[in-house]
């Protein structure tokens, strides 16, 4: 069991129901000194992890995180790290986290997939470590803000702009990197991909 994540996952989850963590531990049965015991590096009884379980409304399993819990009318999609070139979204095993999406918006067969960002090239709009969600599609408007696959690396985070004759330019928006422009041939020689759109900033406030 992860006790970090076990304390912090009890606290959240009193918080969202409105009840301080002695008094879940109290009137749930686990006893008061219940999370103090933990922190020490005691392993908790499966019966007072279920009660505590019992109380707060999950399952034992989404209480130690062994599984996300999906809210009503909403979907799990993966919190990617890296998506390495010649690997579907799907396929990719460095998976971060998880986030929430509105049902919604898989209508129509559409995918959804996050990835984490990395460095300060897209500064200031997204900063390290922002998580953002993009509808996977191979294609884009100009101006869109994209995770685009170039010559083998792993996927970048760039705004996408079109130039005549069909040629690429991958855009920063922080101004101490240049930008990158790919001719028409090369954007079929090396390939440059387009493997989804931007649709949602999610930032978490520490």
């Amino acid at each position: 069991m992860d006790r970090e994540f076990f304390v912090q996952n009890v606290k959240s989850l009193c918080k969202s129901r409105g009840v301080t963590l002695t008094t879940a531990c109290e009137e749930s049965g686990a006893g008061r000194n219940f999370m103090d015991n933990i922190k020490k590096g005691s392993i908790p009884s499966v019966s007072k992890v279920q009660n505590l379980a019992d109380y707060l409304g999950v399952t034992t399993s989404e209480l130690l995180g062994e599984e996300p819990r999906v809210s009503p009318g909403a979907i799990r999609i993966s919190v990617l790290g890296t998506i390495p070139a010649g690997v579907p979204v799907e396929a990719v095993e460095d998976v971060l986290d998880w986030e929430e999406i509105p049902e919604s918006w898989g209508s129509g067969g559409r995918e959804y997939f996050g990835l984490r960002v990395k460095g300060d090239s897209m500064y200031p709009r997204y900063i390290e470590g922002d998580t953002v969600i993009l509808r996977k599609q191979p294609t884009c408007d100009s101006g869109d803000d994209c995770a685009v696959l170039v010559n083998g690396d792993e996927a970048t985070l760039k705004q996408v702009h079109f130039r005549p004759g069909g040629g690429v330019e991958l855009r920063p928006v922080n101004p101490a990197y240049p930008p990158r422009v790919y001719s028409p041939a090369e954007v079929e020689r090396l390939p440059v991909s387009i493997l989804g759109v931007v649709v949602e900033l999610r930032r978490k406030i520490k």
